[in-house]
């Protein structure tokens, strides 16, 4: 699993406002353009001081990560992610964390199948609706 690394492409993910919620976590995601980057997953995380202090901030990350490359064969190829901690996953049980980043992880894999389905279906013979939008 990569990282997303700029600013700019975390930005990009949270905007698309396409998330799923959980007790201690938000899992925001978007599917990547073809071809503009390899077709693996990336993912980031976004861990405030509303957490807590840098060790506890970084505990949540390691815990994240772990769990994200556990679980990452859920999300389809080409996938960004961007992973953030509630103020409660501080105080969460690994076990439980590890239930919710299956269940978020498995949500945003149905979700973005459902979103391709219905995009094939309305997709034309003149392209996409999407590139029709503003005509």
């Amino acid at each position: 699993m990569e990282r997303l690394k700029s600013h700019r492409d975390f930005v990009h993910v949270v905007k698309q406002r396409t998330k799923v919620t959980s007790r201690d976590l938000v899992v925001h995601f978007c599917i990547r353009e073809s071809g503009s980057h390899p077709a693996g997953v990336r993912m980031g995380l976004a861990v405030s001081k509303n957490v807590g202090h840098a060790v506890t901030r970084n505990a949540v990350k390691r815990r994240f990560r772990v769990l994200a490359r556990v679980h990452e064969q859920a999300l389809p190829a080409g996938c960004d992610i961007v992973m953030r901690a509630k103020p409660s996953a501080a105080h969460a049980a690994f076990q439980s964390l590890d239930a919710q980043v299956a269940s978020s992880f498995a949500k945003v894999a149905k979700r973005l199948a459902a979103s391709q389905n219905a995009a094939d279906f309305h997709e034309s013979p003149h392209g996409s609706c999407d590139a029709h939008h503003g005509e």
